[in-house]
């Protein structure tokens, strides 16, 4: 018997609350070729690859990689090289893949076939968008992450969502019974997502806590960019009404509605929740206020020969041509500038948490200001600024997921209390 929630008690007043901050270092990707020797407390000179690398060991809160797995892999990584990438990550998957094959104890093997997951995602994530080798490398990551799920018992849902020529994935997670009583979460990737990484960075940390969890692909990501050839759209609200619409066709709408946007979801969630009115709380995880202004001066740097010697120039340039569908750089940047919330901040009247590293690498943190003076008709805005010591400066709070957890699950505990529920 599905059960009809009542209104939730209204949430407590606008305030914005602020952590430490310190001046933001975030520039262009340097465009000189990469040191030789990492500096202390990094695991590779070039940012692109430390920041990658950080990013998969930030998996480990939801054993979804281990720290001895990502050590002994970065150790044979040649500095800059694609393919050395590639092979040692896909080593390191093959040698898990092994491990669990021949456990036998369910959490173990579960675990180890998520962590095959990870890593083989990992490997994918920098080899150019026409590389043979990566429809496999796609397929093994959905394989094992779903192998690992079913023994582990976690219980989901697959979504086909109906969408232009194609289809878009997503995948509900239902919490416990109780979880009815608090709001539905709706997580969603940036400019390099897939659907798979989505629960390690988030889902298995709301299902800990009684969460049900709705994760989606939209245009330009996952399965979507490469069986369907959809390639990102600035009207971000489409992915997302298309996906609650296909959810609430076997489902009864949620008490409520919170919308997460990761990476460059900081600009998807909020655009998204500026036209969709089931939307009641957003989180901008990290600020995504003005996309264009950040992609322009690396579309610039990718004339440059000499600079797309680098993979952070030339990674970025090249994932824009293919998630954009566009031919060249002058062209990608005019698209990318379409990706601003300056025109419909105005518009997002629901609750509102941003999330900022002093710094992060992509994003200046004069963005987060900007986009905290635009957003005059939120219900409330809540801000929270991870410093260096608190050791989630970088985007996204890369290797420090259990700080903006917590930001996280303490701002709906404030803004969504549990509502009650009747038959």
């Amino acid at each position: 018997m599905s059960l009809s929630p009542e209104p939730c008690p209204a949430p407590k007043g606008n305030r914005v609350a602020k952590g430490n901050s310190m001046t933001n270092t975030s520039a262009v990707p340097d465009a000189s070729p990469a040191q030789a020797v990492s500096p202390i407390g990094r695991f590779f000179a070039n940012q692109t690859f430390h920041f990658e690398t950080l990013r998969n060991a930030g998996y480990i809160v939801s054993n979804c990689a281990d720290l001895g797995e990502v050590l002994e892999t970065v150790k044979v990584i040649t500095e800059g090289d694609v393919q050395s990438w590639y092979d040692a990550w896909t080593a390191t998957a093959d040698r898990v893949l092994a491990l669990a094959e021949r456990t036998q104890d369910l959490l173990s093997k579960g675990g180890a076939y998520l962590r095959v997951s990870t890593y083989q995602r990992m490997a994918e994530f920098l080899l150019p968008p026409d590389d043979p080798k990566r429809p496999g490398s796609f397929e093994k990551t959905g394989r094992n992450f779903f192998t690992g799920l079913d023994i582990l018992g976690v219980r989901y849902e697959h979504l086909a969502v109906p969408y232009g020529a194609g289809k878009l994935r997503a995948l509900y997670f239902p919490g416990p019974q109780w979880a009815a009583t608090k709001p539905l979460i709706m997580f969603g990737g940036g400019f390099d997502s897939i659907l798979e990484e989505y629960y390690p960075n988030f889902a298995e940390a709301a299902l800990k806590r009684g969460y049900s969890v709705l994760t989606y692909e939209g245009p330009g990501q996952g399965q979507a960019l490469r069986k369907y050839g959809l390639t990102y759209t600035p009207e971000w609200e489409k992915p997302v009404t298309a996906t609650l619409n296909e959810f609430l066709h076997a489902h009864a709408k949620p008490s409520k509605i919170v919308l997460i946007g990761m990476s460059m979801g900081g600009y998807f969630a909020p655009r998204a929740a500026a036209f969709e009115e089931r939307i009641d709380g957003v989180v901008a995880y990290d600020t995504m206020y003005d996309f264009g202004a950040i992609a322009g001066p690396l579309m610039a740097a990718a004339k440059n020969p000499l600079a797309m010697n680098n993979i952070s120039v030339a990674w970025a340039y090249r994932n824009a041509l293919w998630t954009m569908g566009t031919k060249d750089a002058d062209e990608t940047a005019a698209a990318c500038a379409a990706y601003t919330l300056a025109a419909v901040a105005d518009r997002i009247r629901q609750d509102i948490l941003i999330l900022a590293g002093t710094e992060d690498h992509f994003v200046p943190m004069r963005q987060t200001a900007d986009f905290e003076k635009a957003l005059v008709n939120a219900r409330s805005v809540t801000k929270r600024i991870f410093d260096r010591a608190s050791g989630g400066a970088g985007h996204c709070q890369g290797g420090a997921l259990t700080l903006y957890h917590a930001a996280v699950f303490d701002w709906l505990l404030e803004k969504f209390p549990e509502c009650r529920t009747r038959g």
